[in-house]
């Protein structure tokens, strides 16, 4: 048995992520494949865009952490899914829910799993983005806490006016 102690706030981040990634989940599962990729309003963004986009953070919270060695390249083009790029109805530039949506939850279960195992040290040190992301997340707890839990709530949010817009309503 390991006598090495869990970071306090590796495990409020973790904890928050695993609700953060049951309540994706829950409004994502049911949302049939054929309308992955349906936009009902040009002002809202696709649960294809949406999980594309989350997904493509995933590995950036791993490096952030120290655990390059546990990157997965997405199954998808990543300018497709880049902040500014357009959500369009789909058009053949985006995979299916069954190539997006695993390997959004799966790959967010390593980095929760990667959060959890991470050192004081390494959430104290400073965040090495640029720009805004290392002016409004100055360490790389804070950076790796908004990636995987505020980052995430945030575009689930698109896909609970979006399952509306749809007529499916709320998940919960």
């Amino acid at each position: 048995m390991s006598t090495t102690a869990i970071d306090p706030f590796a495990l409020a981040i973790a904890a928050c992520g695993d609700a953060t990634v049951g309540y994706a989940g829950a409004i994502l599962e049911p949302i049939p494949a054929e309308s992955f990729a349906h936009l009902p309003h040009a002002d809202v963004n696709h649960p294809a865009f949406v999980v594309g986009h989350l997904g493509i953070y995933l590995n950036k919270s791993l490096e952030l952490v120290g655990r390059s060695d546990l990157c997965v390249a997405p199954p998808f083009e990543i300018p497709t899914f880049e902040d500014g790029a357009p959500c369009v109805e789909q058009d053949g530039r985006y995979p299916g829910k069954d190539v997006l949506l695993p390997y959004f939850l799966e790959h967010s279960k390593t980095v929760l799993d990667a959060v959890r195992a991470t050192s004081t040290e390494t959430f104290a040190a400073d965040n090495p983005m640029e720009g805004r992301m290392k002016e409004m997340f100055p360490t790389v707890g804070v950076a790796v806490n908004f990636l995987v839990n505020n980052h995430v709530m945030m575009h689930l949010g698109q896909i609970s006016t979006w399952r509306r817009l749809m007529g499916l309503g709320s998940a919960m």
